[in-house]
């Protein structure tokens, strides 16, 4: 199993497909090819939700390893018919798809997440190390539990928690404390509200790269201060020679890439060498346009 370089912040957003981000982040005119490639020159990795629902075309996959580089995570979501089938099945051939779909990404694809449903409860665990246990050795996993019964800081969820770090598998960390905090009223917050998990956040590192999914709201300035803890574990984590990763979500996403930059420059304000953003395609762009002339 590959081992990630370590030291450094991986910051990432749960798209790069998002039409709203042109102008700004991306170029007004970049087409889906290069919303993809200019979404990678800023940030280290993307959530891979689209392989929850579908698996993408062989021609995509290969599109992909062309744009992508050596450095970039895409960390795919394992088939919703795998993971919230009535059993976890390493034969399911919906699984052996995905691998041989997927395998062209090589290094770039990873941590694998595996979500589990709520429904799927500590008296399944021995379910679940089963089904870790006979996944291919080449690619790294992280893991998501919604269940409740994993939060409660006992016997079922250290071992949870053992038998990942054994596995050399991270748990994913799941913090929606500041879009379930928000007053706001917009459609966009309401729904997230109904679809995201409210479940405690435990913060713990089990291997070299931990994974936190941040749920924000519609103000970034609130969530800025959700986001405060985790300022300390990423400097805890970089000081132990880990490599976090952190994706940002807000509920319509139109303000998640500005809230991983914002919490880039808090951390570089207490990590002077941290490696800042760089300037976005799309306000490069913005910067090169010709000043017009006044008009009289």
């Amino acid at each position: 199993m590959t081992t990630p370089k370590p030291s450094r912040v991986v910051l990432g957003c749960p798209l790069w497909a998002e039409p709203a981000w042109r102008g700004a982040l991306y170029r007004s005119d970049a087409d889906a090819d290069q919303r993809l490639q200019q979404y990678a020159e800023v940030f280290g990795a993307v959530e891979g939700n689209t392989t929850f629902y579908a698996l993408p075309s062989a021609v995509t996959v290969a599109r992909w390893t062309e744009l992508l580089p050596d450095t970039f995570y895409f960390c795919a979501k394992l088939p919703r018919e795998v993971s919230h089938a009535e059993r976890l099945d390493p034969h399911n051939p919906d699984l052996q798809r995905f691998f041989q779909r997927m395998a062209p990404l090589e290094q770039r694809l990873g941590p694998i997440w595996l979500q589990s449903p709520a429904r799927f409860g500590p008296d399944a665990l021995g379910e679940l190390l089963g089904f870790l246990d006979a996944l291919p050795t080449a690619w790294r996993y992280a893991v998501e539990v919604r269940h409740a019964g994993f939060f409660l800081k006992n016997e079922a969820e250290r071992q949870l928690n053992r038998q990942l770090h054994e596995r050399g598998i991270e748990r994913l960390i799941f913090d929606s404390r500041a879009v379930f905090a928000s007053n706001s009223d917009d459609p966009a917050t309401l729904e997230a509200k109904t679809r995201k998990p409210r479940l405690p956040v435990h913060a713990l590192a089990l291997g070299p790269q931990p994974a936190v999914r941040f749920i924000g709201g519609m103000d970034n300035h609130a969530n800025l201060g959700f986001l405060q803890p985790w300022l300390d574990k990423c400097v805890q984590w970089l000081a132990e020679g880990r490599e976090p990763m952190l994706f940002m979500h807000t509920p319509d996403n139109r303000l998640a890439p500005e809230l991983a930059r914002l919490f880039l420059q808090q951390l570089a304000e207490r990590l002077p060498g941290l490696e800042p953003m760089l300037t976005w395609p799309g306000e490069r762009e913005l910067a090169e346009q010709p000043v017009q002339d006044a008009l009289f």
